[in-house]
């Protein structure tokens, strides 16, 4: 798992909980505790990975905390907070054809149904409604953006999106 193209970031270390190794977990997985399921993690911090094994794990209050094997004090589990918990892509379940990975649409070109070059997905938010896609505009764009910002619905705004030839064709004003 050295390639970071082969890798995926599924969450990230938090605060110490308690005094016996205990810390937070921030999950970026659809189902917060499908995150315990992937294994084995690669913690980064700092550019420096480190394989970890999760010992046990709970859920507490809203959240999800955790106990890696070797980490037997608050002070070892505080030198691990703000760590990504990393994995391998292939861990992944394969999607429906019409679902994507955020990580496989950023860098993909955005075309209107006009056929203007809006420019590259550069990052997705996820919102209350729906994700967003936050695309960087050409350095010559003709309507002078820097970025836009396009809502991530299928059938509405998003139209088509060809894996194959990395873009995205989007029903949005290009002035927009």
């Amino acid at each position: 798992m050295n390639n970071p193209a082969e890798t995926v970031v599924v969450g990230q270390l938090g605060a110490v909980y308690g005094v016996k190794g205990w810390i937070k977990v921030q999950s970026f997985t659809d189902d917060p505790e499908a995150i315990f399921e992937y294994r084995p993690w690669q913690l980064v911090l700092q550019g420096k990975a480190q394989a970890v094994q999760v010992e046990e794990w709970r859920r507490h209050n809203k959240g999800l905390i955790a106990k890696l094997v070797g980490v037997e004090d608050r002070d070892q589990a505080h030198r691990l907070t703000g760590a990504e918990i990393v994995i391998a892509a292939e861990l992944l379940p394969e999607l429906p054809e019409d679902e994507f990975y955020w990580r496989d649409l950023i860098g993909m070109a955005v075309v209107n149904t006009d056929g203007y070059n809006m420019g590259v997905v550069d990052q997705l938010m996820a919102t209350a409604s729906n994700d967003v896609m936050v695309v960087k505009a050409n350095s010559n764009d003709a309507f002078g953006r820097s970025e836009r910002l396009i809502p991530f619905i299928q059938s509405q705004y998003v139209q088509e999106v060809d894996k194959e030839n990395k873009r995205i064709i989007v029903d949005w004003p290009s002035d927009f």
